[in-house]
């Protein structure tokens, strides 16, 4: 007879929550969650916090991080179970890809608070700036106008 292991991962969530607020360090984030937790691990990174438990205790939690600063404090889903073979750093060797991601998201939140902040206040969202602030290097018109001239 053969046992099939079973990680002790199989049916829990894990939500990344980003913190990108002024008033706020992943430290102090990571204590206010310590003291709503009720049997969900949380992992302090340097963006905020790592949440791991059943479905409905991380939704709790996340529900009750996201009122301690709500425009400034972002969660988003982790892709792959901790451990999972197919992202695994034990696996894969180097920094798990998906933190190279988490790095130029967290570069757009200070724009997407901008535009909660603006909603907030009742005054029209701010226009998307292009290229996280940077003008784009050839206008779109200009390079019309250099495609009809080589034409």
């Amino acid at each position: 007879m053969t046992v099939e292991y079973i990680p002790d991962y199989v049916g829990t969530v894990t939500k990344y929550v980003f913190v990108e607020s002024p008033s706020m360090t992943p430290g102090e984030l990571a204590l206010r969650a310590y003291e709503a937790s009720e049997g969900v691990l949380i992992k302090e990174t340097c963006f905020g916090l790592q949440v791991t438990g059943e479905p409905e205790a991380v939704d709790r939690l996340v529900a009750e991080i996201r009122t301690f600063d709500p425009n400034h404090i972002f969660v988003k889903d982790r892709g792959f179970p901790p451990g999972d073979p197919r992202r695994c750093r034990a696996n894969l060797g180097g920094a798990r890809p998906g933190y190279l991601g988490h790095e130029r998201e967290f570069r757009i939140l200070r724009y997407i608070t901008r535009g909660l902040e603006a909603l907030e206040r009742g005054e029209e969202v701010p226009e998307a700036v292009p290229a996280y602030g940077k003008k784009p290097v050839l206008d779109i018109k200009r390079l019309q106008e250099l495609i009809d001239e080589e034409s």
